[in-house]
């Protein structure tokens, strides 16, 4: 056998085509994407031997098998002579997309016009993308940038450089971190970054659940208060030509996913500079209203009509070219959800849905399909950031207990109830004195602490058992929306085989006999609860199976008074304060149920806070004077009650922006 049959098999070996990309002649500007065009040069090769079009056909007019060629012996393939010829009459090989390069990159395109590509090139910048994208050369981290009010920890500094470094060639990228790691942080500073250095210069659009919409508010005016920005959301808001008005004077309009639908039309009316979606995962079902909108809204002007669910359609001509997901799960049960994401990030590049249900879902979610499995890895990776708490390098980089205070509106249920109790509670504490007005006081915080919790606690309504009202009951407090969230996504996430779990700490012990049902019910898995009630053979019994059992329950909620001492739970590394005791000591106390001797992983521990209401002015209180905290507040509530009428009255006062209004 000829020797340079040795790798018939190997494509290097047969007749096809050798290519190189030229650099840009400029810089790469915003409107590059997957479809720019680019110039490239191409050469035959036959055996690693490049060879002219006249070398060819006179190889190929000696109509054998093996042509011996500078002194190799190659086989030349009649489908590849057909593909050759064919190759040369077609206009299309003179051009080159960069989804083609990527494609090509990442071996999920091995042909150009049915010719075999033997070898391929890029050089100058598209060198550094392409290496980039497929992995083999990592995103330099940046320096925090300037007018960041805060410290980015190193694997931060290297998200908000990769977000960089994709908005910079108009390519849609995937932020999905695990909960925790800060990807609000790198998304503030990567629109400070572009601030800074005169790239922003047009509004970004923020799309995230009802839930965040104030956490989103209060985060960026924490981190960068130089950003004008605008919540649209609410009766209230801004519609038509006002809103695209006020869209050209502020950098940042943050929005919900259902008025992203409603006001779809208006939203899509305004020049954006990008969007963004937070937890992205609520685009996952492409066919849901909200999914349409969202693309429809990042077509720009140019076509009115969203993209199908199945066929492609292109972009209008001002597409919005920086797309950005935020979601700690990129895929929860079905790969078309990945897709879903994906083509609003980058719209196209895994095709239609048809054909992505045809190329990847079938033959890896039916058949196990590894080489699939493996090209659609190497097409997503350069487009989706993922890093895990287990992580090593991460976890080096994370303090032992992170405090994360979470920060939700009120419904207008809420609000209105809320009004309601502080006046006529502030009317009769006037007239009042000692023990009495005492008593008014503390008797005060206690109903709108229900009240922040849910409407149903406050009323003591039994928990509707029938799944349309479980629904309703869901819609009426954000903070219970926020916390179905933030587990649904918790109990997502695995770290080796023990995966995340959580403690949830209330006050009152009715909350956590109407919590456990429904947090059962939306989470499809058993939820523990220890409260006053349970026996000590109970007792015992709960904490084993969820310390010891691997398949025991993830989610375990304690009233504060019969767990928040005396246990070991450091199975757990989350927790969360659902409605808050203004005692740092207390809340310490019942967060070192899990950050104790024998916690191996770090623990997280998330505060909620209803915005606009006490529950925020005690918080920032206690923040503020955080060295006398407990001096301060040490007594538990107690100190409230010393407060004149007009000191109380600037308290509990209800800051109206706060409230989250039906959409």
């Amino acid at each position: 056998m000829p020797p340079g049959l040795a790798t018939g098999e190997d494509r290097s070996n047969r007749l096809g085509l050798s290519i190189e990309v030229a650099p840009f002649t400029q810089r790469p500007s915003q409107d590059l994407g997957l479809q720019h065009l680019l110039q490239f040069h191409w050469q035959l090769s036959i055996g690693g031997h490049t060879v002219t079009r006249d070398e060819f056909e006179q190889f190929a007019s000696l109509n054998i098998p093996l042509v011996n060629i500078r002194g190799e012996w190659v086989e030349l393939r009649s489908q590849d002579i057909r593909a050759a010829r064919d190759f040369f009459n077609r206009k299309e090989h003179t051009k080159l997309t960069l989804e083609d390069v990527l494609r090509i990159s990442t071996g999920e395109a091995p042909t150009l016009g049915k010719l075999p590509i033997v070898n391929f090139s890029a050089t100058g910048s598209l060198e550094q993308l392409v290496t980039t994208l497929t992995g083999s050369q990592g995103v330099e981290p940046i320096e925090t940038p300037l007018g960041f009010c805060g410290d980015l920890r190193p694997y931060q500094a290297k998200g908000v450089g990769w977000l960089i470094f994709l908005n910079h060639w108009g390519l849609g990228a995937c932020l999905a971190d695990d909960m925790g790691l800060g990807k609000t942080i790198q998304l503030i500073a990567f629109l400070v970054y572009l601030q800074t250095h005169n790239q922003l210069n047009r509004p970004f659009l923020l799309i995230c659940p009802t839930s965040v919409l104030g956490n989103w508010q209060r985060e960026v005016k924490k981190f960068a208060p130089q950003l004008v920005t605008l919540v649209h959301h609410g009766d209230k808001r801004s519609r038509g030509e006002l809103l695209t008005g006020m869209g050209k004077t502020v950098n940042l309009v943050i929005t919900s996913y259902s008025l992203a639908y409603r006001d779809c039309d208006t939203l899509q009316g305004i020049n954006w500079q990008g969007v963004v979606l937070d937890e992205a995962q609520n685009i996952k079902n492409a066919d849901s209203m909200q999914a349409q909108a969202v693309r429809k809204i990042t077509l720009g002007r140019g076509d009115p009509t969203p993209p199908s669910s199945s066929v492609h359609q292109p972009e209008g001509d001002c597409a919005i070219r920086c797309r950005i997901a935020l979601t700690g799960t990129p895929l929860e049960n079905r790969l078309t959800e990945l897709w879903s994401i994906m083509d609003f990030l980058n719209p196209g590049y895994l095709g239609s849905r048809n054909f992505f249900q045809r190329r990847f879902a079938i033959p890896i979610e039916r058949y196990g399909d590894t080489a699939s499995l493996k090209t659609l890895r190497s097409l997503i990776q350069p487009f989706i950031l993922r890093r895990l708490k287990s992580d090593r390098q991460i976890i080096q980089d994370l303090p032992n207990k992170q405090e994360i205070p979470v920060f939700c509106g009120l419904t207008t249920e809420q609000a209105t109830l809320y009004q309601s109790i502080v006046h006529s509670t502030l009317v009769e504490i006037e007239s009042t004195r000692g023990i009495q007005r005492c008593g008014l006081i503390l008797g005060l915080l206690v109903k709108l602490k229900q009240v922040c919790n849910h409407p149903a606690l406050f009323h003591k309504e039994g928990l509707p058992f029938s799944s349309p009202t479980h629904l309703q009951f869901l819609s009426r407090s954000t903070k219970l929306q926020r916390l179905v969230e933030m587990l649904a996504e918790l109990l997502s996430q695995t770290q080796g085989i023990q995966g995340d779990r959580a403690l949830i700490f209330t006050q009152f012990a009715e909350w956590g006999k109407q919590l456990k049902p429904l947090l059962e019910l939306y989470l499809k898995q058993e939820v523990l609860l220890l409260y006053g009630g349970v026996t000590k053979k109970q007792r015992e019994a709960m904490i084993d199976r969820f310390q010891h059992d691997p398949q025991g329950p993830r989610i375990f909620i304690l009233s504060l008074k019969a767990g928040g001492v005396g246990l070991n739970l450091t199975r757990a590394n989350h927790v969360f304060h659902y409605d808050r005791w203004w005692n740092p000591a207390v809340e310490n106390q019942a967060t070192d149920r899990a950050f104790r001797i024998g916690q191996t992983r770090n623990v997280q521990v998330h505060k909620f806070v209803c915005s606009g209401t006490l529950e925020e002015k005690i918080h920032d209180l206690i923040a503020s004077k955080q060295s006398l905290a407990e001096q301060v507040v040490g007594v538990g509530e107690n100190w409230l009650t010393e407060l004149n009428t007009d000191q109380l009255r600037d308290l509990l006062l209800l800051d109206r922006n706060a409230v989250i209004e039906a959409d």
